[in-house]
């Protein structure tokens, strides 16, 4: 670590290939451990570096393959990643011109390119950058200036397995959206009802190839759930967002026609095979989504009619999972109310006093305690 300085003249574009690759060789074993990776973050310049080296042609891919990896285990500590955003926002060097300083650039540049060999690597570094919340403007921003096309970003996640001629699967992608749209400005242009993207995500909450994929869409949909304008356009047949929440939690258990007739059609007479989505913090969000749907009248009004209750019922028998069970029953005792019971349009318009707010926590942790 000592003789780290002497490295960086090794890292430059015009250095000898196998005196390039000897550096990076160094620089991707410190990344391996939390004190190597603190220790980097002192040298801006040779962050900055492999940021550059990511981006060499086709000659050089081994060598850019290990500045890609670097790149993803730096940018994997919130503080790496706030490091490498600075850059990104500092940078000198126009946005047509390569190589380029510019992280959020590069990502969506190499993602977008249809033969990419690293996009998937780029997902991952821009999944890891994505993550803290206080990052998530910065990036929308740099994103936003550099002119990118959401719907063009989601057309390559939701085709990916055509899109990107080198084999890249662009999963990562999914959780890059899931942690954007905490951003309004993004929701925006998910939901955006003139010419609306989020259809083409709906799909992946079924999607069994892949948890990373599934969990960042789910994510995505729940994050969109949060803007109450929309829920009613979300829950209508222009969207019909409710099949695709429901689905997942939905088992292989039998109903009456009467009952299967108020499902959703996605819903009705399922397979005696069918499984439930697997992972609980995946169940959970969906769960959070539709608690965040029935924020107002006219959509819980929309859930009942669609025989959410009976789902939930069901998949409440099924569930074991503590934090699960409760979002369940979150649910369950909104919709099952008379509104008349409930007594408000807007439960967000609600204010809660705090001593409320502790006490309602307390319930939650004695619950969780006792189940």
């Amino acid at each position: 670590m000592d003789d780290i300085k002497e490295i960086i003249e090794f890292l430059k574009v015009d250095s000898r290939l196998d005196f390039k690759a000897y550096a990076l060789q160094i620089i991707l074993s410190l990344t391996g451990t939390a004190e190597g990776r603190e220790h980097l973050l002192g040298y801006p310049e040779i962050l900055r570096q492999l940021i550059i080296l990511s981006q060499v042609d086709a000659s050089c891919i081994t060598v850019a393959k290990d500045a890609a990896l670097a790149l993803i285990n730096i940018s994997g500590d919130e503080i790496g990643a706030k490091a490498l955003v600075l850059i990104s926002e500092t940078s000198k060097i126009s946005a047509t011109e390569r190589p380029n300083d510019n992280l959020i650039h590069v990502c969506f540049s190499s993602i977008l390119d249809k033969e990419s060999s690293l996009a998937d690597p780029y997902c991952m570094i821009l999944s890891n950058l994505t993550r803290p919340a206080v990052l998530v403007d910065r990036i929308v921003t740099l994103t936003e200036k550099a002119n990118y096309n959401w719907n063009q970003i989601v057309h390559a996640f939701a085709y990916a397995n055509t899109y990107n001629t080198k084999g890249a699967n662009l999963h990562y992608l999914g959780p890059v959206l899931s942690n954007l749209s905490q951003s309004l400005i993004v929701r925006k242009l998910l939901t955006d009802k003139t010419h609306p993207i989020i259809h083409k995500l709906l799909p992946f909450t079924e999607y069994k190839e892949s948890l990373v994929r599934r969990g960042g869409i789910v994510g995505t949909l729940k994050n969109c759930c949060f803007d109450i304008e929309n829920h009613q356009w979300l829950l209508s047949e222009q969207v019909d967002i409710l099949p695709h929440i429901l689905l997942p939690l939905a088992g292989p258990e039998e109903f009456d026609d009467e009952d299967n007739e108020k499902l959703p059609v996605d819903l009705q007479y399922l397979s005696e095979t069918k499984e439930r989505e697997s992972d609980p913090d995946i169940r959970i969000m969906l769960l959070e989504a539709l608690c965040q749907l029935c924020a107002t009248k006219v959509a819980r009004q929309i859930l009942r009619s669609k025989n959410t209750y009976l789902i939930l019922r069901e998949y409440h028998k099924w569930e074991t999972e503590k934090m699960a069970l409760l979002a369940c029953e979150n649910v369950i005792d909104i919709l099952i109310r008379t509104e008349e019971e409930i007594g408000l349009d807007n439960l967000k318009l609600i204010e809660v006093p705090a001593h409320y707010n502790e006490k309602f926590h307390k319930i939650d942790q004695e619950f969780l305690k006792n189940h």
